[in-house]
Order: C-alpha cells, then structure tokens, then sequence
C-alpha cells in the first residue's frame, strides 16, 4: 500500500496524524503528509483508517 496526502485538500486537522502516527506527520506548512509513501504492512489498517476517515478526502492510496 502507497499513500500520499494531497497539500491541495489537506486541512490540517490532524485526524490521520492521531489515527496512525507512524505513516503520517506534520510537514514544514503545517499540513499532513506521509513520511514514506510505502506503508508497512503490520500498519496498512491504522493507514486506511486515516484515509478513508480524512474530512476532506485528501488521503489518497497510489
């Protein structure tokens, strides 16, 4: 599983960052973003949690 967040869409309300802190963290614009486009397998749940839970959408899975 790939993922990346789309700065476009992103609001900055942190729920993926809360729900998988792991795949997801805060960049230098204060916008979410993945820390490695590659998720990990044992956290590939906790990763499309945050994606398909994201207010605007702006998870997406490559």
């Amino acid at each position: 599983m790939k993922v990346f967040v789309d700065q476009d869409l992103c609001i900055s309300c942190g729920l993926c960052i809360d729900t998988c802190p792991e795949v997801y963290s805060w960049n230098d614009d204060g916008k979410a973003q993945a820390i490695d486009s590659e998720v990990p397998a044992d956290l590939e749940d906790e990763a499309r949690e945050a994606l398909e839970n994201c207010p605007s959408e702006a998870i997406k899975e490559e």
